[in-house]
């Protein structure tokens, strides 16, 4: 076992692993784990790659300000470099970025900025025009520029391509990638084209992207639409891609990618991100439209482990229309959280205040029903222990019952749903309930996902 001396040193050299349980028609299909990267993806490699370019070219030293636009796990393996190097960076992320990468960039050191995710490249607010209008505003800044980087794809002409042809024996007769950057896709074509020219390469695209129409039908798209799927699909060309290798693309919904990577993870035990959820989808349309056996290799991009608050929450599945239950036609369609199932969050009436209060900050909810056995018998929210404790700090220690509201105002679940209009007005949540039965709350994000849910 060798002892490294920095957590640079462990990028690259992911392992490669042969599903078993996913159906890939007549094919084998294998997967990358450039998860297993110290920084969770495969951004990593380009991350260390453009720094270092940059060092040798004379352009930056330690000290320096990095400037980058980011949408993906560019920044994260950006700043897991230029911590390890000395520099300061800062990033410009859209605000669909999962909050674990945020978090994730700030526990290293990066200064990030949000930006919208709703604008295309030309508006002043796209996280590429913001990052370099902030580095012509910044003395000494260095944009970093991923997607005009030649350093970008030289990281897979260098590491990854070797890796992979020497992990697959020599012998690959495919390869599914995705594009944000094209960096990936460039520098892994350029490889194959010299060592193995017969792989053909396949595009995993997010419907919305104009990649897929451009590949498939040769014209470019001027309009794009959103999409959830965190670091690809584009709505313009990056001048380093090279998409002369690329046979065919497939344009793979936000829920396919999602329930895809679900079942990546259920089947192979495999916690891929959303984008890896794109490329397995893709890859097994590829390998089941073959009539002859074929050796297929796609990406695991990064780890799922940042995207839990996202496409592994059930909640914010369902929330979004990506998971569905069965429809009662009744107030019950509205509950995110039904009591019957125990996904409602509760309280008792004999348990402390500071328990609430600390089980509200831990669910995110402002608000749980008091439950006596399987009674409903009041509900506590965040104003309720406030004023309780206001005075006195030590009345946290009292019972719940002290402070919650036990005139309920309750709805019955076979009203119409502009019967819960009245109760948000008063500033109250409703509770809904079958007889005597307490079936959950709705809150007003419940009722506005509803009915988003409805035009989707």
């Amino acid at each position: 076992m060798t002892v490294h001396q920095s957590v640079l040193e462990l990028i690259g050299g992911t392992p490669m692993v042969r599903t078993q349980r996913l159906d890939t028609g007549v094919c084998e299909l294998f997967l990358k784990l450039e998860s297993a990267n110290p920084g969770g993806s495969i951004k990593d490699r380009i991350g260390l790659s453009m720094i270092e370019g940059a060092e040798k070219a004379g352009r930056i030293k330690p000290g320096d300000v990095l400037v980058e636009g980011t949408a993906g796990n560019t920044g994260l393996g950006l700043a897991l470099v230029a911590q390890q190097k000395g520099y300061r960076l800062i990033l410009v992320v859209p605000d669909k970025m999962s909050r674990e990468k945020i978090f994730n960039l700030k526990a290293m050191g990066a200064e990030v900025v949000l930006t919208r995710s709703d604008v295309a490249k030309g508006h002043p607010e796209y996280y590429q025009d913001m990052a370099e209008r902030i580095t012509r505003e910044t003395p000494g800044a260095y944009f970093i520029n991923q997607f005009g980087n030649p350093d970008n794809p030289a990281a897979h002409i260098q590491t990854t391509g070797p890796e992979i042809l020497e992990q697959m024996d020599g012998t690959v007769d495919a390869i599914v990638v995705g594009c944000g950057s094209s960096g990936t896709l460039s520098g892994l074509s350029k490889y194959f084209a010299e060592h193995s020219p017969a792989t053909e390469f396949i595009l995993a695209d997010p419907v919305g992207s104009i990649l897929t129409q451009y590949i498939n039908e040769g014209t470019l798209s001027t309009k794009s639409a959103s999409w959830m799927v965190e670091g690809i699909g584009e709505d313009f060309l990056p001048t380093i891609s090279d998409f002369t290798r690329v046979k065919k693309a497939y344009a793979i919904t936000d829920k396919e990618s999602f329930l895809t990577a679900r079942e990546l993870l259920s089947k192979e035990g495999v916690l891929g991100g959303s984008s890896t959820g794109t490329l397995v989808a893709a890859a097994l349309k590829y390998c089941r439209e073959q009539t002859t056996h074929k050796r297929v290799v796609t990406l695991v991009c990064d780890t799922g482990n940042k995207y839990l608050s996202k496409l592994y929450n059930d909640y914010w599945m369902l929330d979004n229309g990506f998971l569905e239950r069965e429809p009662h036609g009744d107030l019950r369609d509205l509950l995110l959280r039904p009591f019957a199932q125990r996904d409602t969050v509760v309280i008792g009436p004999h348990e402390l205040l500071i328990t609430a209060y600390n089980r509200m900050k831990l669910y995110d909810v402002s608000q749980l029903p008091v439950i006596d056995g399987d009674k409903l018998v009041g509900i506590v929210d965040e104003s309720d222990v406030l004023m309780h404790v206001h005075a006195d700090e030590t009345r946290f220690r009292d019972p719940v019952s002290t402070a919650m509201m036990a005139n309920l105002q309750i709805l019955a679940v076979s009203e119409p749903i502009e019967a819960l209009l009245p109760v948000f007005e008063r500033g109250h949540v409703a509770i809904i309930m079958d007889g005597e039965q307490f079936l959950g709350l709705i809150t007003r994000i419940d009722l506005l996902n509803y009915l988003r849910r409805k035009v989707n």
